[in-house]
């Protein structure tokens, strides 16, 4: 089993969510969270609405501390992940500083919180 962690823009989450349905991968976590990767922030490179007032404190350098993403987060069986990964990218690359980033990891284990019965092997 894999983790599959994408952070994608905010924009993108409704499409994202429908295009993994679609591919047969409804089950997943999402969450709102902020951060700045190599754009480091800079308000030009978001696709949406800046306040006046964050462009104010922004200052000189034209930049935010962070950006709004979404982190959507995932396991499925590892022969999955090639075309879960491939489906994230296809709806949320625009080719901008900021589209995302993919994080796959192991899973080593998991337990069921209702039954307690723990499995090495998971089925999705």
């Amino acid at each position: 089993m894999k983790e599959v962690c994408a952070i994608i823009r905010m924009n993108r989450m409704s499409k994202t969510k429908k295009a993994l349905d679609e591919a047969g991968f409804p089950a997943m976590t999402a969450y709102k969270v902020v951060g700045r990767g190599k754009q480091k922030g800079l308000i030009g490179e978001v696709s949406f609405q800046i306040s006046p007032e964050v462009i104010k404190n922004a200052g000189a350098s034209d930049a935010m501390k962070y950006i709004p993403k979404r982190m959507l987060i995932s396991v499925v069986n590892d022969e999955d992940v090639p075309k879960v990964v491939k489906t994230i990218i296809r709806v949320n690359q625009t080719g901008n500083h900021g589209d995302g980033r993919i994080f796959v990891s192991p899973v080593f284990e998991s337990v069921q919180i209702r039954t307690g019965e723990k499995a090495k092997e998971i089925t999705v």
